[in-house]
């Protein structure tokens, strides 16, 4: 008989045991048939109930796919001003590029409206006939905008501002650039780039009643005034994006230039409509060219920074934007844990060296679902899109 004087071998670790029913029961207040309803989605439970249960097993660090804490539709409005700048062209398609990357049980309802038929307006903020999950607005800022919004607030609706913050409201999120910043920054390569001393520099905007043209317009002023002194800004100039009431204040500036003898040197436009500028630009020698930085990298500015008719682009980032702002309402809705970033969306500058290719995401057609939507009103299985024009 043989003994062994091997020591026998250590006991495998027992592993952690998971959450059982009758634990996350008590956490969330129910029963243990209600836990295993929830969590095995078996028959009907309310939304409330389902929400404590799911973030009782979350909380207990429960080890597996836990499920949606939300059953039905979630529904987002996105009231935007009718516009033909590139900047809301790109806007919508970013909406629509967005749409198919969701889960379909999340829709968005784009409404596109006269900003300046304020009835209309606070109709479309003032609610729809279905239940609204959250609200995405793009529109100029108003007191009667503020109070429409105000009422969503007050009845637990989280609200996204894009393109323009609404002044002295509290609880709007902004996913927007810092305007303000945008303006400095042309400030600043208008001061470097132009050099001949002194000089004028003419701006021009869309309106000053749009919160976001007024901030870029102060910033570009503040930018120029610390920066180079011996700049003469002018006078702002409202253009509407009207390519022809560019070219007439563009004109009117040279022709004044001529006459004083104090070149322009500079020129920024906050807005679009710049076809009419490019027209005037190219009839000018370069050593009478002025400096020009705009704003949005579309289709009409490439071709112009090419050509050095233009020197630099301030864009925005409508992607960027749109996504920021479902961040922000799918967070609030329960689809996300983490908040999104509080700070401003980042703009980016482009000049002729960093060109996108021809085509690129930026503005190009959208060849999805979302075309067989607007053209038949129908709602494709993947790209539940309603848009209310």
């Amino acid at each position: 008989m043989s003994v062994s004087l091997l020591s026998p071998a250590p006991a495998a670790p027992r592993r952690k045991r998971s959450a059982r029913f009758i634990e996350i029961a008590a956490v969330a207040g129910v029963s243990e048939t209600t836990v295993n309803r929830v969590l095995n989605e078996r028959g009907s439970v309310s939304p409330e109930t389902r929400a404590r249960v799911i973030a009782a097993a979350r909380q207990l660090g429960v080890p597996r796919v836990l499920p949606d804490p939300r059953h039905g539709l979630t529904r987002f409005d996105v009231v935007m001003a009718r516009s033909t700048t590139p900047y809301v062209h790109r806007l919508d398609l970013a909406l629509q590029r967005i749409q198919q990357m969701l889960d379909p049980r999340i829709l968005i309802h784009r409404h596109i409206v006269d900003g300046d038929d304020e009835r209309r307006v606070l109709e479309l903020l003032a609610g729809s006939a279905h239940r609204r999950d959250g609200l995405i607005v793009a529109l100029r800022d108003s007191p009667a905008v503020r109070a429409a919004l105000q009422q969503q607030l007050a009845r637990g609706v989280p609200v996204v501002a894009l393109m323009s913050g609404i002044g002295a409201l509290e609880g709007v999120r902004y996913a927007g650039i810092d305007n303000v910043a945008a303006g400095r920054t042309a400030g600043h390569f208008l001061a470097r780039l132009a050099r001949r001393l002194p000089g004028r520099v003419l701006i021009l905007t869309h309106r000053l009643d749009f919160r976001a043209h007024a901030e870029r317009v102060r910033g570009c002023q503040q930018a120029l005034a610390e920066r180079q002194p011996q700049l003469q800004a002018l006078a702002p100039v409202e253009c509407g994006d009207d390519p022809a009431l560019a070219r007439i204040a563009l004109e009117a500036a040279l022709q004044d230039a001529r006459r004083d003898g104090v070149p322009l040197v500079g020129l920024y436009h906050s807005g679009a409509g710049s076809d009419g500028l490019a027209r005037v630009l190219r009839q000018l020698t370069p050593p009478e060219r002025p400096v020009w930085i705009g704003h949005e990298l579309s289709d009409e500015h490439r071709p112009l920074l090419r050509l050095g008719l233009m020197d630099l682009v301030i864009d925005q980032d409508p992607d960027g934007q749109v996504a920021a702002s479902l961040h922000h309402l799918l967070h609030a809705s329960g689809h996300v844990e983490q908040p999104g970033p509080g700070a401003p969306n980042e703009f980016r500058l482009f000049g002729p060296e960093n060109l996108p290719g021809e085509g690129s995401y930026l503005d190009a057609p959208l060849k999805a679902p979302v075309e067989r939507l607007q053209a038949s009103g129908s709602v494709p299985p993947r790209a539940a899109s309603v848009v209310g024009r």
